[in-house]
Parts: structure tokens; C-alpha cells; sequence
């Protein structure tokens, strides 16, 4: 098991397997990525960045960090290469035009009030000062990520262009007339790798839960991957990224509560004959947000063929929505 799955636990304590260690038998897939991150020198305070004179996480680590969990968890198929960085001494502009300074910032921050409203960043400006649309177009990228700090207005993913569909927050308006659909994710650097895995969980369900829209009843192979024991009781599978399978409310991954759960059954997909087996929090990683997740992405089935008119490989749709939707 590789060291940097478990965090800050030390060498040689117990930690629960939360990736298995066999590779996908599909073919990788190459994502290029711009990323964009604002993060303000402040002059009047010796010249920082925003995230070093609060003391929050580097982007940059994040981003490779984040790169390396998805690789991981998705047992290699997500191949993130970062081919172009911008990094903004500003703060994006919000919809309706406003644009912070660092002292209205700092001022918000330290009251933790007074924050502009409608915060909603202006993604049209963001994606056009970088000529980003256009390079999508091209396919000089793939992806965009865009770092920043609380209350920057970002989703925590959005979808862009034509055929768009929800992706944890509604289709970017107005951008019908890019033919390549392109997943624009949103982090806050305040927050650590976890959090941003939070981000692409709830676009995996975004997405998965479109592409079965059609499937009723045990068809539909996305509602009994998410099933789990508070509204299966006895039935759990592998839960979704608030609930894991004995989860009594959002975020309860560290519930001690023992649970048959047959989430092992989908590692052997499209065979899910499994048996259940009795299942704790420390299957998923005792309470642990990363762990969690790192284990319920590791589970998203990842083979060739089809099944029922769905690609055995659901990596495909999460991952290039502009080919697979």
C-alpha cells in the first residue's frame, strides 16, 4: 500500500486498505489540463500570497497530489497532465462585474461577513482572458481547474458547451456554441486534497446519474452502487460520497456501526453475484474524508465491453464527457 494514502498516520501503524493494487485492463486515458489560479500577492503584508499569509495549502501541491489520487483510485486510467499554469496576482471577477481588492477582501475574511453578493464568479470572463474555449476546441486541453480562496463564486464543477448537462451545478448558459463539451472543476485552496476529491465525487454522480436516467428498477446499476444500509437496511452496496454503507447522516463515514454491504461485489463487475460480508468504517478509512473517497472511486467499475447499453468502463463518461455522453 503506498504511504501517501493514509495522511498523517505514522509508519507502522495499522491502515486499511482503501485502493486496490491491480491495475484497470483498459486503456488509459490522457487528460491536458489548464489550470488557473488566483492568489493574490498582498503588498501590505510583505508580499505574500493570499494562501501563505493565512496559512492554507499550496496549489500547486494540491493539484499534484489530486492528480496522483485519481490515478490511483481509478487504477491508472486517469492520466492528469497539467500543460499550462497561470497564476493571478488578482481576484476573479463575479458576475455582475465586481472584482475584490486585497483590502475588501482581508476586511470580509476577518469579520467573516460582508462578503459580495451574488457571488457567482463570471466563468465566460475567466474562460476568455485564458482563451480557454478555444483551446478546448483545438484540443490543446481537455480539463480546466481553477484554484482560489472562500467566496471566490466557483462551482465545485461545471460542465461547458453544447449537449452540456448538470454536473453538480447547472450547464454553463451561453456557451452552446462550443461543439466539445469540457468539465471546469472549482477548489478552494483553504482546503485540503480531500475536499477537492469531494469535487469529483459529486461529479461522478452528476454524470453516472445521467447516463442511467433511462434504466428503471435493478436496471438502473447507479442506484444500487449507491445504495446503502440507512435506506437499504441489509442491502447496502457502496454508498455515495456523503453516505458510506453505515452512514447515519452526511459526512458520517467514521460510523462504527457494523453493516452487510456488498461493495466488494463491484470489483468483480460486470459479475456482481458477490456475496455481502459484514463491513466497518475502517474498510473505508476509519473517518477519514480522503480515504473515503480514494475507496468509493476505487470501486466505480472499470473493464471493457458494455452492459445494457452502459460502458463497462464508467471512467469513460466521468472523465470525457465530450466523447462518452
Amino acid at each position: 500500500m503506498l504511504d501517501w494514502l493514509f495522511g498523517g498516520r505514522r509508519r507502522g501503524d495499522v491502515a486499511p486498505q482503501v485502493v486496490r493494487s491491480e491495475p484497470a485492463t483498459v486503456e488509459p486515458i490522457a487528460l491536458r489540463v489548464a489550470v488557473v489560479i488566483h492568489d493574490p500577492l498582498l503588498e501590505a503584508h510583505g508580499g505574500r500570497r493570499l494562501h501563505e499569509h493565512f496559512g492554507w495549502y499550496d496549489p500547486d501541491a494540491l493539484a499534484r497530489q489530486y492528480s496522483d489520487d485519481l490515478r490511483a483510485c481509478s487504477g491508472g486510467i486517469a492520466r492528469y497532465e497539467i500543460v499550462e499554469r497561470h497564476m493571478v496576482d488578482g481576484y476573479p471577477v463575479k458576475v455582475d462585474g465586481f472584482r475584490y481588492d486585497d483590502a475588501e477582501y482581508l476586511r470580509c475574511w476577518a469579520r467573516r461577513a460582508g462578503f459580495h453578493q451574488p457571488d457567482a464568479a463570471d466563468y465566460h470572463a475567466i474562460l476568455a482572458e485564458f482563451d480557454l474555449t478555444r483551446k478546448v476546441l483545438r484540443g490543446e486541453i481537455d480539463e480546466v481547474w481553477l484554484f482560489a480562496f472562500p467566496y471566490a463564486g466557483y462551482y465545485e464543477s461545471h460542465m461547458v458547451g453544447a449537449g452540456a448537462v448538470w454536473c453538480n451545478s447547472p450547464p454553463l448558459a451561453g456557451s452552446e456554441g462550443c461543439a466539445r463539451r469540457f468539465v471546469v472543476m472549482g477548489f478552494n485552496f483553504e482546503r485540503e486534497v480531500g475536499c477537492m476529491l469531494e469535487n469529483f465525487g459529486h461529479r461522478v454522480e452528476s454524470i453516472m446519474g445521467h447516463v442511467y436516467r433511462g434504466h428503471r428498477g435493478e436496471r438502473n446499476l447507479w442506484e444500487r452502487f449507491t445504495r446503502y444500509d440507512k435506506t437499504h437496511p441489509g442491502r447496502a452496496e457502496c454508498g455515495n460520497v456523503h453516505f458510506a454503507p453505515s452512514s447515519a447522516q452526511d459526512y458520517d463515514w467514521g460510523n462504527q456501526r457494523p453493516v452487510l454491504s456488498r461493495a466488494d461485489a463491484w470489483y468483480g463487475f460486470p459479475d456482481l453475484s458477490g456475496p455481502p460480508r459484514e463491513m466497518r468504517a475502517p474498510d473505508w478509512g476509519g473517518g477519514d474524508m480522503r480515504l473515503h473517497h480514494l475507496w468509493w472511486l476505487d470501486h466505480l467499475p472499470r473493464v471493457a465491453g458494455s452492459t445494457d447499453g452502459v460502458l463497462n468502463n464508467w471512467w469513460q463518461y466521468i472523465l470525457r464527457p465530450d466523447e462518452a455522453l
